[in-house]
């Protein structure tokens, strides 16, 4: 009789089921153990929820800021205001009811998927038992809602639980007016005046939402500045569009508690300023879901923050054990995460496999406008990292940009000089998202600036300040060389 590896894979979010489909099809037994639903938070709380409610915000966003300009009228139908009113609304709770309908569509597509590849789903909390077996296996121990227990051997287990919302002590979500990311699709009502307290990419996603979807909002940040985090020039030029749109954004101001004070909530910061809104956002980051999984027990390595320890074709340090995703700290992004389900199984099943490089990884922002970026960054640059050419395009110089009333935004590629091998680029603008697709191939194929410019672009096009760029870059080159 042939023998059959089992995988068990402990958590269903991007990590896990990832993992579990290439292993399926590589012949592997594999179950799944996931509490909430396959998708994980990713699905149910956080990215298709989030993205699905900032879709509604983009409209609302396009339409109120570029409509005179593109000669739309409006009826007025608020003649006797000397300021007319928002004409343009939105029912929040219609909205939150779509946000979780295709939410939960999503994990049933997921669990289909997994299921017809021929894993098994088990619905409850896993964690290892002990370390590894003299024949080189592993248990899990698996306890369902109703308390009891069922033990499973595996020859190999990826811990793919993910992470939830850091709460500050004297902060404490309620559901109701105080939130965290996952509450905030139980509102029915749209916020009057919403202080986000983080200026993060959650907390910089969620205000600019809100503030599309017509809340006031007060953004209240720690650092010096929006998204401290991205490209400066990025982070500055949403900065301007918030401030500019009408949020309050408060800079080195760091929040120290929130408490409801009857319709109301009081926040109070660390130079003893209070201000008030009627709902307050936490978005002070998240933290890993490792506690109570038997890891040290198992020999599994956890840093200080709690993070599991990975190298990069995911293996823990204890033989047998993987892990992927959020509870690694490695990259926060549904995308890397399935990359790291993908490798462990790709590894640990004998397939070919290459480790994770995180300098090929594309990602986005997906406030208004969107920031993605790829590659080397500029605080790379900056710092001595790498050694590279630098060129930085407004939008304001693409005509599709002026046909569609777009303002704010540019496009950034950073190239090897000599060479000029791209190896970074950062994009601003409206569905940044898409557009840093050809940055991304050429960061990943090592692709010069010189192929980019003689690659043919549409004509008008917002891609077609990404040739442009190319060909800036390639003509200085060239100048420079000469």
């Amino acid at each position: 009789m042939e023998y059959v590896t089992r995988i068990v894979i402990i958590g269903g979010g991007p990590g896990g089921y990832e993992a579990a489909l290439v292993a399926a099809q590589l012949g592997a037994e594999v179950t799944v153990v996931d509490c909430d639903g396959l998708g994980g938070a990713s699905v149910l709380t956080d990215c298709v929820p989030s993205k699905t409610l900032i879709a509604t915000a983009e409209v609302m966003t396009t339409f109120d800021s570029s409509y005179e300009e593109l000669g739309i009228i409006v009826a007025d139908d608020t003649p006797h205001l000397d300021t007319p009113a928002r004409v343009v609304g939105v029912d929040l709770g219609k909205v939150n009811r779509r946000v979780k309908r295709l939410a939960l569509a999503q994990s049933h597509d997921i669990t289909a998927s997994v299921t017809r590849a021929g894993a098994r789903v088990l619905r409850g909390r896993g964690r290892l038992d002990g370390r590894q077996a003299m024949d080189g296996s592993r248990k899990v121990v698996v306890r369902a809602a109703d308390g009891s227990e069922e033990t499973l051997v595996a020859d190999a287990v990826l811990i793919a639980t993910g992470g939830h919302p850091r709460e500050l002590a004297d902060a404490q979500p309620d559901g109701e007016r105080i939130l965290n990311w996952t509450q905030v699709y139980d509102l029915d009502e749209l916020p009057e005046e919403l202080i986000v307290v983080g200026s993060g990419v959650t907390g910089a996603e969620f205000a600019g939402a809100y503030q599309a979807l017509g809340s006031r909002v007060t953004l209240v940040s720690s650092r010096d500045r929006v998204l401290p985090g991205e490209d400066p020039d990025a982070a500055a030029v949403l900065e301007d569009v918030f401030r500019r749109r009408g949020m309050n954004v408060m800079a080195r101001s760091r929040a120290e508690s929130a408490k409801r004070v009857g319709d109301r909530v009081e926040v109070t910061l660390s130079d003893g300023r209070v201000i008030t809104g009627s709902h307050c956002l936490m978005a002070v980051g998240a933290i890993p879901n490792s506690d109570g999984m038997g890891l040290e027990e198992a020999g599994v390595k956890v840093r200080d923050s709690g993070h599991i320890w990975t190298d990069k074709v995911s293996r823990t340090t204890a033989p047998g054990v993987y892990a992927a995703g959020d509870v690694t700290g490695v990259f926060a992004l549904a995308s890397v995460a399935a990359m790291q389900g993908r490798i462990a199984m790709y590894h640990f099943l004998g397939d070919a496999v290459a480790p994770l490089n995180l300098k090929t990884v594309s990602s986005n922002v997906f406030t208004d406008p969107e920031i993605a970026t790829v590659g080397y960054s500029q605080a790379d640059v900056d710092a001595g990292k790498i050694d590279a050419r630098v060129v930085k395009l407004p939008l304001l110089r693409n005509p599709r940009a002026k046909m569609q009333g777009i303002r704010d935004g540019f496009v950034k590629i950073f190239c090897r000089p000599g060479t000029g091998i791209v190896v970074g680029g950062v994009v601003v603008s409206p569905r940044a998202s898409e557009l840093i697709h050809p940055i991304s191939i050429a960061v990943d194929n090592n692709l010069t600036v010189e192929q980019i410019a003689n690659a043919f672009t549409v004509y008008p096009s917002l891609s077609g300040s990404i040739a442009e760029v190319a060909r800036q870059l390639h003509t200085r080159k060239t100048a420079g060389d000469a």
